[in-house]
């Protein structure tokens, strides 16, 4: 009898333990609003006016508006693949977001997820000025509303191409980064594409595993 006891409190512990775990995890995601697939904004439009911005104003930007353009770096198309091109579908890319002033949205350090459509809170620590630091004291990095850092894991596609995959990582960042380019040019403000960071710092400050590739700041042009 004391063995059956003790089998169903051993269950009881495992099933708290993993419902709270789910629980925890659940309460750290955040769904996005869908993104829209249709704008009276032409891509050619957008192609003629895009422009690099380093100039923002103190505005927030919505919260469906970073919706439209982490999907457009690398949502989830119509066809179940991912919006950016990606040597043998292998996806090596991971987008992070500091968000500083977004409305409906809480500052902190979030992770996309991509098939979901959501982000995943990591940290709230201010992390505007270190970034900034860490990009040799551009400015403009901190005074965004929020900033992508479009990072990589390069053993996810050279693990398949060898040597030749690490330029197939670095031509699908640029692909990300064009996305984000037009669909901020569409929604009417300004990112600037940043290659100019010490790595480790930046890498350090996040805790990221994957390599930071590209740091693109977003907010409203100040005009």
């Amino acid at each position: 009898m004391k063995r059956f006891y003790f089998l169903v409190l051993l269950i009881g512990v495992i099933m708290a333990s993993i419902f709270i775990r789910g629980f925890s995890k659940e309460t750290n995601q955040v769904k996005l609003p869908p993104p829209k697939t249709e704008s009276n904004f032409s891509l050619e439009k957008a192609i003629a006016s895009r422009r690099s911005i380093r100039d923002f104003s103190s505005k927030p930007i919505k919260i469906e508006e970073l919706s439209q353009i982490l999907w457009a770096a690398y949502g989830k198309n119509k066809y179940g693949k991912i919006t950016t091109p990606s040597a043998g579908a292998l996806y090596p890319l991971k987008i992070y977001v500091i968000c500083l002033n977004i409305e409906g949205l809480k500052k902190g350090l979030y992770l996309y997820q991509p098939l979901q459509h959501a982000l995943i809170f990591i940290s709230d620590f201010n992390l505007e000025k270190k970034l900034a630091k860490s990009c040799l004291g551009q400015k403009w990095v901190e005074e965004a509303a929020a900033n992508i850092i479009i990072c990589a894991n390069y053993e996810i596609t050279t693990s398949h191409y060898g040597e030749r995959g690490k330029r197939y990582v670095q031509i699908e960042v640029g692909h990300a980064a064009q996305n984000i380019y037009l669909q901020v040019e569409a929604l009417g403000l300004g990112t600037v594409a940043v290659g100019a960071f010490i790595d480790a710092n930046v890498k350090n400050m996040l805790g990221l595993k994957e390599e930071p590739l590209y740091i693109m700041p977003i907010g409203k042009k100040n005009e």
